[in-house]
């Protein structure tokens, strides 16, 4: 946005705060980045196997309540910060309708849940919660204000994400899977800092420092060396995973759904919240249902 920024700090009005600003100051939008839970499921071929289905539901709740939990606590630090930023300046915190006190107690009831919940999924499950909550409170507090480190520490989150899912049902994840959910989630990360780049150009440095060591084209050369990075490994997992070799059908929706991300990011300016761009683009969205639809017919039906 150009021009001056604003910076509402209006009070809440009440002792209670209301349900849209409790909603919001949860994100739960970003909740389908959990989705990446039911990797080990569907590729573990188990995916109708009810207990364990039921398991993984509990594990995907577990982490929905977790990673807000930790947003909750990254917004109560950044609230400065994100009121100088053109969406985030919205947000319950940065605006002031939500209270700090008031977000410390939703966070810490959310926190107690989560664990609570992994705990009951068993030991491992809790230690990989337990070192997701510290990696992303360390981004919100340290990783994510050094170069190339920030984009690192948003992968690994979805990583772990991945690893959990395998964890939560007692199966073995194909190492092949785990670098293409990493060299994904690196994508992401990098058309997301290249849509912050472009568009807050005039106090993007204020908002997020680690701005200032990065540019479009070194971010366009890192972006373009994982895209084809995830294609070859994605491929290359199809061919060598111990699958049947027609999982190798479901290669050209993965390259469809990196070039109409890419496409998004490049046109349409979506990158910024690539939860978003999920739950709003149909074309992406009918993308993914055919690349799950493809690979449940070819994993269980073969």
């Amino acid at each position: 946005m150009k021009g001056g920024v604003e910076t509402n700090t209006v009070k809440q009005s009440g002792p209670l705060p209301k349900w849209s600003d409790v909603l919001a100051v949860l994100r739960p939008k970003q909740w389908t980045k959990n989705l990446l839970l039911f990797a080990g499921l569907l590729f573990s071929q188990n995916l109708f196997h009810t207990p364990l289905l039921l398991k993984t539901l509990l594990a995907f709740g577990a982490f929905c309540l977790l990673s807000s939990s930790v947003y909750i606590l990254n917004d109560i630090h950044d609230r400065e910060a994100d009121r100088k930023h053109y969406r985030k300046r919205h947000r319950p915190l940065a605006s002031g309708r939500l209270g700090v006190g008031q977000a410390l107690v939703i966070c810490i009831v959310l926190a107690a849940f989560s664990f609570y919940a992994a705990y009951n999924l068993g030991v491992p499950f809790l230690a990989i919660a337990v070192l997701y909550f510290l990696l992303v409170l360390g981004y919100s507090l340290w990783f994510k204000h050094i170069v190339i480190i920030d984009v690192f520490a948003v992968a690994l989150g979805f990583l772990l994400r991945a690893v959990a899912g395998g964890v939560a049902i007692a199966v073995r994840i194909s190492p092949w899977l785990l670098i293409c959910t990493l060299l994904l989630a690196l994508f992401l990360a990098l058309t997301k800092r290249r849509h912050e780049y472009v568009v807050m150009e005039y106090n993007g440095r204020e908002h997020r420092r680690v701005l200032a060591d990065y540019s479009v084209a070194f971010l366009d050369q890192l972006i373009s060396i994982v895209t084809a990075s995830t294609i070859m490994a994605y491929s290359l997992y199809t061919f060598s995973a111990g699958r049947t070799e027609y999982l190798m059908l479901s290669i050209p929706f993965v390259i469809y759904g990196i070039f109409r991300y890419l496409f998004l990011v490049h046109k349409k300016e979506m990158g910024g919240s690539p939860e978003e761009v999920l739950l709003k683009d149909k074309p992406l969205i009918v993308d993914i249902l055919l690349w799950v639809a493809v690979c449940v017919i070819i994993l269980y039906f073969d």
